[in-house]
């Protein structure tokens, strides 16, 4: 089928499930898959290959990301119910004042978003988010979390050990270490446009969906304030609505009719809670920078690969939340257990819909659509420095994956640029360009705009006008400063 009418039918295709889903108000997981069908049927694909097609889109992203949140959301239920995000909340508020938490917490997201995938680290980050949230008197978890999570995914999509980057590096024999020095300078100016372009956009308020509203109506508002005498000190414990002494878990529990083998068990102290928050971020970027610095024969990159793949990292992380948040501060198994499997009921929701979302994308990328966007763009024969930014974006907006973008069009460039007169650092910003890309036009189609409308309470109309907008105000921001830096070094 012609170029013309395969991003026709892209065009088509996003129109129509954003229609679904905001106007017509269908759930999103039957409106992805119901898209996803017809537009792989009026690509020309075969009604006898729609279905597996639709089974390997929904297999492959749910592979990974079904194990990353269910884990990441049990680590993030023990941490929030045992008021553990509440002492951090604390720490920040006498170390900083609380009204630069959030900038504490923004600095905090961007060095853990350089080695850890997004669904990740945004998803431990998330039950903070909520507690700096509270502690500050937000109605809204978005007021902090909307300045992080579109830079966490900005420093991620442009910088190694990024696996889409890190592979266009490759492909252009470009210098790593160079374009991590110079991604993280640019980077700098991008935050501060992060943190104020999402203030403005604070200034209208959206409504939260009534789950995540709930939730975070339960988090306690006040941080732990008195001080636990059996353990010198060094636990906090919070103040429930039901007048005793206790942890934040102890209202849900009691709520939930359920009896603890002690009425007034201890809030974890600070130095329990990063190291279950910081562990799985050590062992990730233990394991990328391992494989970017050792032969791929050393014996040892074997278990550091182990050791720092996410999933494992999250699994160890949430055994010893159980133990270290739970059991170690009074708190029967069995109750933590059941905090624990109560943090999998909302996730599942993120679960689903993120599968149907790599569905689309799947679709979107075997008929061959991203790749006629792609033709289109390199007949036009312009500089290659805006040619990198939106064939990525292209990628970016046709596919939803960053890494698949980055990765694209390192390929298709790499013969123009290594037999071009590129210096090193022309290079660096090439890829920065790409990087860029790769990070704009987030939409329905990225499973990161799911993870986060979800968990910050965003309509998808919302999340289009907060999420994608911020998106794309960062790229472009990245990418003008980019081709500043190209015209000084030209």
């Amino acid at each position: 089928m012609g170029t013309t009418y395969l991003i026709s039918v892209a065009i088509a295709a996003i129109i129509t499930l954003l229609v679904l889903v905001t106007v017509l108000k269908w759930p999103a997981y039957i409106a992805l898959l119901a898209v996803a069908v017809v537009t792989a049927l009026v690509s020309g694909v075969s009604p006898s290959e729609v279905i597996p097609l639709i089974i390997d889109g929904m297999g492959s992203t749910l592979g990974s990301v079904a194990l990353l949140v269910g884990l990441g959301a049990m680590l993030g239920g023990i941490l929030e119910k045992s008021g553990s995000a509440a002492v951090i909340a604390e720490a920040f508020r006498k170390r900083l004042g609380i009204k630069r938490s959030g900038i504490a917490l923004l600095l905090a997201a961007s060095l853990i978003a350089i080695p850890i995938f997004y669904d990740v680290a945004f998803i431990i980050l998330v039950p903070i988010i909520y507690s700096f949230a509270r502690a500050a008197g937000h109605k809204n978890p978005l007021i902090i979390g909307l300045p992080i999570a579109p830079f966490m995914v900005y420093l991620h999509n442009t910088l190694p050990p990024h696996p889409g980057i890190t592979a266009a590096t490759g492909s252009l024999e470009g210098d790593v270490g160079i374009l991590l020095l110079l991604g993280l300078a640019i980077s700098v100016p991008v935050g501060f446009i992060a943190f104020y372009t999402a203030k403005v956009l604070n200034f209208k308020q959206y409504l939260m969906t009534a789950d995540v509203e709930d939730h975070f109506q339960d988090i306690p508002s006040a941080p732990p304030s008195n001080q636990n005498e059996s353990n010198g000190g060094a636990e906090g414990v919070v103040t429930n609505h039901y007048g005793h002494h206790g942890s934040a878990v102890d209202t849900v529990v009691e709520e939930k009719g359920v009896q603890t083998a002690d009425p007034t068990p201890t809030t974890p102290a600070l130095g329990e809670i990063l190291v279950c928050i910081l562990l799985p971020l050590v062992l990730i970027a233990i394991g990328t920078v391992s494989s970017l610095i050792l032969p791929e024969d050393h014996q040892v990159l074997e278990v550091t690969e182990f050791i720092g793949a996410p999933a494992f990292a999250l699994l160890v992380a949430a055994i010893l939340g159980f133990y270290l948040l739970g059991i170690r501060h009074k708190r029967p198994g069995a109750t933590v257990s059941e905090i624990m499997d109560d943090a999998l009921g909302p996730a599942a929701v993120v679960v689903f819909v993120t599968g149907a979302g790599g569905v689309f994308a799947g679709v979107l990328t075997a008929t061959g659509i991203g790749e006629a966007i792609a033709d289109t763009l390199l007949g036009t024969g312009m500089h290659i420095l805006p040619l990198a930014f939106l064939l990525a974006a292209a990628f970016k907006v046709s596919q939803g994956s960053g890494t698949v973008a980055a990765q694209s069009v390192g390929g298709i460039l790499a013969t123009t640029v290594i037999s071009g007169d590129f210096t090193t650092l022309q290079i660096a910003l090439l890829l920065v360009a790409i990087g860029c890309g790769a990070n704009s036009l987030t939409h329905v189609n990225d499973s990161a705009f799911w993870i986060t409308t979800r968990y910050l309470g965003l309509s998808v109309a919302d999340g289009l006008k907060t999420w994608s907008v911020m998106g794309l105000v960062l790229a472009l921001a990245g990418f003008f400063i980019t081709c500043g830096l190209w015209i000084l070094v030209s």
